[in-house]
């Protein structure tokens, strides 16, 4: 596991006038929750290449972090430097379907242009890296999953490379990132959020790994929170865990979660059966592989399997959550609880059995409408309510730090 660097004492007291910080990635999970966190005490000026945020709170500029100089003319370059007072990148290629060099070249040249943008604007550079890259993948799980295997590997290059850089900078290492703790919602629906939305729905036979694995989950305003405070306090190195460290559930409490969740709004689903890790690379994932099962359902297994692979281990990871200048720490109530909201907040979307239940409650007023053959009169058991999937609560007001 890579090792924590001490971390700098704060810098000078900010001016009254609001620093700008240069954000990548705000059109993603997190870096939606970024801006929703940093936009009240920075100028945000955020860059995206094709998908435009439309957002009153930042100023976008158009680049390309694949091109020398972000593919800007170089006055338009000189310009943004000087008005940049931080760097925070947290852009990265995270699809593991695209092509691998793909992937590197977006986490290693990404972080090479943004570095060289901070070197010219004398700004300290802010890394999201991602805390599994102390969970390697075995070689046999490299040469199956090549996707997870080279952005893990990029990402630990890119964290070598903001070493190296002649900046300030400052590795974050979250791990995966959930929905909000308060209203469970979040930007885009990720990889596990779906495979643990299966499980919900019982379409989850098995599942790889030990249930005393823990699966390190942190909601994305805990995360935005420890990212705000460590740039408002002006630290400017160290190398910081955003994880629930200790506390991260285990698989077998993720279960039985999105069980107990699946029971309250229908029956319980059949739990899915736990297979030690070199079963599924023995057996389970060749006989998957062959003719004998449909495509839809070997993608699906395959997408669950390379998942959980990653996002699980046997020992905790280290977590600075809590420590001076890096937001609160997590117990595992809180994350029971956050994960019961993300799982009501994902209910209710594009595929969540909210909304299978209002197709159903719209389909039945048309089936009433067709004519039936006169029938005797025959006792009928009382149908049952659907019951329907409960509204989040509203976020509780909090108090930002000043």
């Amino acid at each position: 596991m890579p090792q924590s660097r001490p971390s700098a004492p704060p810098g000078p007291p900010p001016s009254t006038e609001l620093p700008t910080i240069l954000l990548t990635g705000g059109t993603g999970v997190l870096g939606r929750a970024l801006i929703d966190e940093l936009s009240p005490d920075f100028r945000i000026i955020c860059l995206r290449h094709r998908t435009p945020l439309n957002d009153p709170r930042v100023r976008e500029v158009r680049a390309d972090l694949l091109e020398p100089g972000l593919g800007l003319p170089q006055a338009d370059l000189g310009q943004l430097a000087a008005e940049v007072d931080l760097v925070l990148h947290s852009g990265a290629a995270t699809n593991w379907r695209a092509a691998p060099d793909a992937i590197r070249r977006a986490n290693l040249g990404g972080t090479a242009t943004m570095l060289d943008l901070a070197a010219r604007a004398d700004a300290p550079f802010y890394h999201m890296s991602t805390a599994f890259i102390a969970n390697p993948l075995a070689p046999e799980e490299q040469e199956r999953f090549p996707g997870a295997a080279v952005y893990l590997a990029s990402k630990a290059a890119a964290e070598q490379a903001v070493r190296d850089a002649p900046v300030p900078g400052v590795i974050l290492r979250p791990s995966v990132v959930m929905g909000d703790s308060v209203t469970g919602r979040i930007a885009g629906v990720q990889g596990l959020t779906r495979a643990l939305g299966a499980i919900v729905k019982g379409q989850v036979p098995v599942l790889p790994g030990a249930p005393d694995a823990r699966i390190d989950m942190v909601p994305q305003d805990v995360v935005a929170r420890a990212v705000g405070d460590l740039l408002r306090d002006r630290v400017t190195a160290g190398e910081y865990w955003l994880t629930a460290g200790a506390q991260a559930l285990l698989q077998r409490e993720v279960v039985d979660t999105c069980l107990e969740f699946a029971e309250r709004h229908g029956p319980r689903p059949h739990p899915p059966r736990l297979i030690p890790v070199e079963s599924v690379h023995r057996l389970l994932l060749p006989l998957i592989e062959g003719p004998t099962f449909p495509e839809s359902l070997r993608r699906r297994f395959r997408t669950y399997a390379e998942l959980l692979l990653v996002f699980q281990r046997a020992l905790p990871f280290a977590s600075s959550l809590g420590s001076p200048h890096c937001g609160s720490a997590l117990s595992k109530d809180a994350l029971k609880q956050a994960l019961v909201r993300n799982l009501t907040a994902w209910s209710t979307g594009p595929g969540g059995i909210g909304s299978r239940s209002r197709h159903r409650a719209q389909a039945q007023p048309q089936a009433q409408q067709q004519p039936q053959p006169q029938q005797q009169p025959q006792p009928q058991p009382q149908a049952q309510p659907l019951v329907p999937v409960a509204a989040t609560a509203p976020r509780a007001a909090r108090e930002r730090a000043s």
